[in-house]
């Protein structure tokens, strides 16, 4: 049955894996000339040639925008799916509802070999989106984690790295901290700490290089190929990976964010909200739980490298006299749009 606009939400099957896995992939949301045009300026912006890999930049690098477009009229298919993720398209705060080009292309060092081995558990980034806003159990500031493929990324390509069990992890830690966590920290009341601390990810990469905590099995490469987008739950603890085929690997993180913050009362819970409570193993609901500090927004270093980045990007697309976007319907990003 259509979901919204002619798209179907999501099937009975997809649903359940969700429910058991805190992810779904959606194949072929967009098409390969959709995604060429909306990338056309990426390596003209890096100042790099996509044949000559000595040209390339560092390992990964998460791009600013320039540019929008909506996603109702550029993934259907995956905006459909992610409004019945949190209930409805009416839920969806406004500012959500476009994706920029701030890609993030991973290109691997030189040194890397395909034939190397890769232990994702073993990765020191995985982390827990959302480094502009204090977490709380029913933050609406992330409510999915969203991952359009703009490359096909093949196992060892670089693909992010997903660990499922986290769902419950962090779940149970900011259902015990109703004070809030800072992003990528313990509790609120741990100070912010420099971005190269030895101690910025501790809590969550302590949990999954744990093998008595994560099992094998919870391990996942998101990979696919252009035009699938990957919806996670706000709470999946995912890192960087290695790309070590060195084919371009390109994604976005587009933000979803709700005008409200989520229910747990478990009355008529979302798709989300439902992941949720199973992971407390509550799914009939917390309607006893609150917060107990206010809400508060964070201001990350990376806005203020990211402006010096984009006034880079300008310079050198007018140096090459390349157009920012090739995208039909494309517009250029408001002040607006979240960080």
């Amino acid at each position: 049955m259509p979901y919204m606009n002619g798209e179907a939400g999501l099937t009975e099957e997809q649903k359940e894996f969700w429910l058991q896995h805190g992810y779904v992939k959606i194949p072929k949301c967009f098409t390969k000339e959709a995604s060429d045009a909306f990338t056309h300026s990426m390596w003209a912006r890096l100042d790099a040639d996509p044949n000559d890999k000595s040209t390339w930049p560092a390992e990964k690098i998460n791009m600013p925008g320039h540019t929008v477009v909506s996603c109702k009229e550029f993934a259907p298919k995956a905006w459909a799916a992610m409004c019945e993720l949190v209930g409805g398209e009416d839920k969806v705060a406004d500012f959500c509802k476009d994706w920029k080009d701030g890609f993030i292309p991973n290109f691997g060092k030189h040194e890397y070999n395909p034939d190397d081995d890769l232990d994702l558990r073993m990765l020191d980034n995985w982390h827990n989106d959302g480094d502009w806003f204090v977490h709380f159990l029913d933050s609406p500031e992330q409510a999915l984690l969203v991952i359009p493929l703009f490359s096909d990324i093949k196992p060892k390509g670089g693909g992010t790295a997903l660990c499922t069990d986290g769902v419950g992890l962090v779940a149970r830690h900011l259902y015990e901290h109703t004070d809030g966590t800072l992003a990528n920290l313990g509790p609120r009341n741990v100070p912010e700490l420099p971005k190269d601390h030895p101690d910025r990810r501790k809590l969550w990469n302590g949990w999954v290089q744990d093998p008595s905590v994560t099992s094998d099995e919870s391990f996942v490469e998101a990979t696919g190929e252009v035009g699938d987008v990957f919806l996670l739950h706000p709470f999946m603890l995912h890192s960087a990976s290695r790309n070590l085929r060195r084919d371009i690997r390109i994604i976005t993180n587009p933000p979803v964010s709700l005008k409200e913050p989520f229910n747990y009362d478990g009355k008529n819970p979302s798709l989300v909200e439902q992941k949720t409570l199973r992971d407390l193993g509550r799914p009939e609901g917390i309607p006893e739980w609150k917060i107990t500090s206010p809400r508060a927004r964070l201001v990350p270093d990376r806005i203020r490298i990211q402006e010096e980045m984009k006034r880079k990007e300008m310079e050198n697309l007018k140096a090459k006299g390349v157009a920012v976007t090739a995208l039909e319907g494309a517009r250029e990003l408001g002040g607006d749009y979240p960080s």
